[in-house]
This record gives C-alpha cells, structure tokens and sequence, in this order.
C-alpha cells in the first residue's frame, strides 16, 4: 500500500473539508487502574488532547483524533505542546490549501490525532446514522469479518506481580506474550520466562521481551545469549537508543536473538535517515507506533523493501487513538500479532470500538 492511500494521510480534499468545520482541542487526564511501570519509570496518569472537529452545517457530524505524546519518550513532548498544537491547527483551518502538511513531521503524535480526526469526520459524514462511530477505512477487520490477532503484555512489575499476569493471559488463550524486562533482578525475569517454557513450547506459545533500553552495551550479548536458551520470537530495544549504530550494528549481528527496535525509530523524520537506520542497524524487526513514529506507513516501505518485519504497538493511548491505530494496520496484511491490548489500562477511558476475544481484537461500532 502506498504511504498516500493511508487513513495516516491527510487527505486531498483538506482545503474543502477545512471550510465546513470547527476545530477544538480538548486535553484529558487518563488515570491508569495500576502504576504501568517500565525501565524508564512509572506512569500514574497520562495527558492527552483530542481533537474535536464539528460540521458547521449538521449539528451531528463530527470528528474525533487523539493526540498522545508520551512523557520524557515522544519527540514533540514539549512544555508548551497544547499551544503547539493550537497554533498548528490554527495554522491548517485558516489556510488549508497553503497548510504544509510536511510541518507535522517533528510532532508524530500532532499528525496521527489531525489526521485520524479528519478521516473519522469524513466517515462520519458517510453515514446517514447520527451518534454511532462509523470506521474510516473498509476492511475486513472494519467490518467485523476478521480479528487482528494480538500479544498479551505483561507489564513490569515485581515477580508475583509479573507472575500473576502471566497466568491470568495464559488463561484467557492468548498464543503470543510481551514481558517488560530490566527492572526486576535478571535471574527473576529468566525463571518467569522458564515458567511458561515449561509450560509452553515455541510451536504452543511465541515469547517477545522488551527491555526498553535497559541493557548497557557491554553486557547486552551477554543476556541475550542467556535469554535464546528460552527460544524467544524477539527482543526489543536491548540497548538505548543512539545517533550512533555501531553498537547496535555489532550487537545486532552478533545476536542469538532477532532485535526489534522501537525507541530508535524515535526522532527520525527524513526517509534517508530512516533508510539509513535500517541499512546500517540492520535490525530483523521494526515496531512502530503512530503516535511516537514519524511516517509509519513510509517506515512500513522501507522495512519491506529491505526484508525487515514489523508490528505496530500503541504508544498508551485512549480508546480513541487505540482505534485508529487498530484501523489503520487492518489496512495492511497482517502477518504477526500486534501490540494493541492496552485498553483496559484505564480507569476513565472512552467508550470503545474494539473487543477482545481470546487473543482476537474485533472491531465494533459505538452507539451514543
């Protein structure tokens, strides 16, 4: 697919759409049930901003896209975001035809909430049915034909905890887990890793971890040697991200493990220097999440053309971005369980479009 015939793409018929509307941007507190802990550190709650976009002409027709940037991580995780993100709407509604949608490329998470509002309006406007969400994109998963298959994540924390998490995803059939590792004592992580080894052979049961960049280059082959004795799918981000990839190159091609990299991607706007990421990283997967990654679809272009994998993972948002992102990988073949079941985080999330079945995630419209 071409990164132009995206939902992730501002359409062509923006400077229209642009004069029928009213654009506001609204922020809301997401407060998580339980501490969502990483090696970076602990999240309690999590700002977000919606873009509300409302028909001048039909009180029911409306837009929604959400904007997510994540904390000390996200590129454009700025002191002033709210007031960058105004002036950039500001900034497309005055002028849309002069709006340079290359200006986006620094602020992934301001791109994937304008564009995903835009496309969710223009569905709306579809639909003869006022107060239901209507998808913006026609696919099999968007009509309720299929799943998209999806990891159970099992969120750091300490063994009993981690442990406990493990059991209770095993229990809801769930074929494919992601365990956060590097912030519990390593041989702990390695014997919750020979628990469902035990339990589970590769054929049975594929293991990702993701280590957030918690491993200093000197130790990094190390443990990587000591986790392949568990037959792991993959290993994310094992060192900290760097503008400079010759450890990675080297850890890379010496891995026992395949090595996804997420955090690296952060920060990179230019299709060369993508290329150059992956030409000279090398990495066996890319994971990309549209409100942390610039491009996604042209990330999804290089990769392929190259041999690299990929999934896409959300980035922690709300319902409302959870969704789209849902969406927008339906557009694409999905080879892989992806990274999507964070919707039960939240203590005060939004009504969802999307429900879980085992480890199957159906989409479902949403009735006012």
């Amino acid at each position: 697919m071409s990164p132009h015939e995206s939902i992730l793409h501002l359409p062509a018929l923006l400077p229209q759409i642009a004069e029928r509307l009213t654009i506001s941007v609204e922020p809301y507190t997401l407060r998580f049930r339980r501490p969502a802990k990483t090696s970076r550190g602990e999240y309690e709650t999590k700002r977000v901003y919606y873009l509300r976009l409302q028909s001048l002409e039909q009180a029911g027709h409306v837009g929604c896209g959400e904007c997510a940037p994540m904390p000390q991580l996200s590129c454009d995780d700025l002191p002033n975001y709210q007031a960058v993100l105004e002036q950039l709407v500001g900034q497309m509604a005055q002028a849309p035809d002069r709006f340079d949608v290359a200006s986006l490329r620094p602020y992934p998470s301001i791109a994937f909430g304008l564009a995903t509002a835009i496309n969710s309006f223009i569905a709306a406007g579809h639909s003869s049915e006022e107060g239901s969400e209507k998808p913006f994109c026609d696919t099999p998963f968007t009509r309720g034909e299929l799943g998209i298959p999806i990891n159970g994540l099992i969120w750091m924390g300490d063994k009993a905890y981690m442990y406990e998490q493990i059991k209770a995803k095993l229990a809801q059939g769930f074929r494919c887990l992601k365990l956060k590792i590097g912030g519990i004592d390593f041989s702990e992580e390695l014997e919750l890793l020979r628990y469902v080894r035990q339990h589970f052979s590769p054929e049975e049961m594929e293991l990702r971890v993701d280590a957030n960049g918690a491993f200093a280059p000197e130790v990094a082959l190390e443990r990587l040697k000591r986790l392949s004795d568990f037959r792991l799918h993959s290993i994310e981000q094992p060192i900290p991200a760097s503008d400079q990839w010759d450890e990675l190159a080297k850890l890379t091609a010496a891995s026992p493990l395949p090595i996804a990299l997420d955090e690296e991607l952060i920060g990179i706007h230019s299709r060369e220097r993508k290329a150059q990421l992956l030409d000279e990283g090398k990495p066996h997967y890319i994971i990309l999440k549209p409100s942390l990654h610039s491009g996604v679809d042209e990330w999804i272009e290089l990769a392929e053309e190259r041999g690299i994998g990929w999934w896409a993972t959300s980035a922690l948002e709300s319902n409302v971005g959870l969704s789209a992102i849902a969406q927008w990988v339906s557009q694409y073949p999905i080879v892989r369980p992806q990274g999507l079941g964070t919707g039960a985080l939240y203590l005060n999330n939004t009504p969802s479009t999307l429900r879980l079945v085992g480890d199957q995630m159906f989409f479902r419209e949403v009735r006012d």
